[in-house]
């Protein structure tokens, strides 16, 4: 009698944390709707190219290189808010449990990048500039939204936040390399100089602000404050950051996608299979390691998500706001959100029919 009643308090406590839990942490409006936001600024950014003839070229009079100072502002305000998610001290928890820490960087950094780079080859050959783009996509594991998918999951945050930080170190020195290696098979020259240039400005300066600022701020204001009203108040600047940059992305392709519509049809179809093909492998492969359910979930969001952020602000530092490569990028971003959310809810069907350990 007495174990029932503490395995039913033990029940009932688990519900009460995920309720709890569940309406601390949701998405808000704007993540909620991203897609619907991001398809609108495509069109608004379609109908700016046709009313204001001039947008391109004033855009560009404001530009240092390949960047336009109004966007590089804005491509740092969309990196800087997923530094913060940098815990250094969470790194030390890596030897706990490393399997699905591990199983999560083989996939980040061995099957997502060519598999890109295969969809690649397959459906989109002689477009050099779509080929880099989904080079740059399929090599950029995701260190921001992968918190909120999974938690919506009900996952294992602890290893959601070690993987999260993780992922902040090695992008830092593994995306150049990578993204140098992938192009140099397709033997597109890149400038690895400007790719260089590009990780420091978008990746390792957010990084450094993002520690500093941080510090000084939990050290003034404390942890409370930090959590729970200024990195909710940069999120929503991000967001902003990020719909603007595809307004004047958009406007400047304008003509460009009126005249080939056909271009984001094109990379649209080896993204979305390049998905399901690494979402496939880390089910199985979680399953193959006989991964927990709060562990496998992680293990498989973690795997398959993309940095569509870098990979949009590599792009135009390669290639220009212009250019059919930074177009390409944000058909990553386009599609991430359906897909992460599929990812969240299949993993909760599978844990209903018992496919992972529960």
């Amino acid at each position: 009698m007495i174990k029932e009643d503490s395995t039913e308090i033990s029940v009932s406590a688990d519900k009460l944390r995920d309720s709890k839990e569940q309406k601390s942490k949701n998405l808000g409006f704007f993540e909620k709707y991203l897609t619907l936001w991001v398809a609108l600024c495509i069109f608004i950014g379609i109908l700016f190219s046709q009313i204001i003839p001039g947008i391109s070229q004033a855009i560009n009079a404001l530009s240092i290189g390949q960047i336009s100072v109004p966007i590089g502002i804005c491509l740092f305000l969309m990196m800087y808010p997923a530094m913060l998610n940098l815990q250094v001290s969470e790194l030390k928890k890596l030897g706990r449990n490393p399997k699905p820490i591990i199983l999560t960087i083989i996939s980040n950094w061995l099957i997502a990048p060519f598999v890109g780079l295969l969809m690649a080859r397959i459906f989109v050959p002689g477009y050099e500039q779509l080929i880099v783009a989904i080079i740059l996509l399929s090599s950029s594991p995701c260190t921001a939204m992968v918190l909120v998918w999974g938690w919506m999951a009900k996952g294992n945050q602890e290893q959601n936040v070690v993987n999260t930080s993780l992922n902040t170190i090695t992008i830092i020195f593994g995306y150049a390399p990578m993204v140098t290696l992938l192009t140099g098979i397709q033997n597109i020259p890149v400038d690895w100089i400007l790719l260089l240039i590009s990780i420091f400005f978008f990746i390792g300066l957010p990084l450094l602000l993002g520690v500093i600022s941080k510090r000084l701020l939990i050290s003034s204001k404390g942890e409370d404050w930090f959590n729970n009203t200024y990195r909710p108040i940069v999120g929503k600047i991000s967001i902003v950051a990020l719909l603007t940059t595809l307004i004047v992305l958009f406007s400047m392709n304008g003509n460009v996608l009126i005249n080939n519509p056909d271009l984001l049809l094109l990379i649209s179809i080896p993204l979305l299979l390049g998905f399901v093909i690494v979402v496939g492998y880390n089910i199985l492969i979680t399953k193959l390691f006989k991964l927990k359910y709060r562990e496998a979930v992680i293990t498989v969001i973690i795997g398959s998500s993309s940095h569509f952020e870098i990979a949009i602000a590599t792009a135009i530092a390669m290639y220009g706001i212009g250019s059919i490569a930074a177009l390409g990028t944000t058909m990553g971003l386009f599609w991430e959100v359906p897909v992460m959310l599929s990812i969240v809810y299949l993993g909760r069907f599978l844990r209903k029919k018992g496919f992972w350990k529960s």
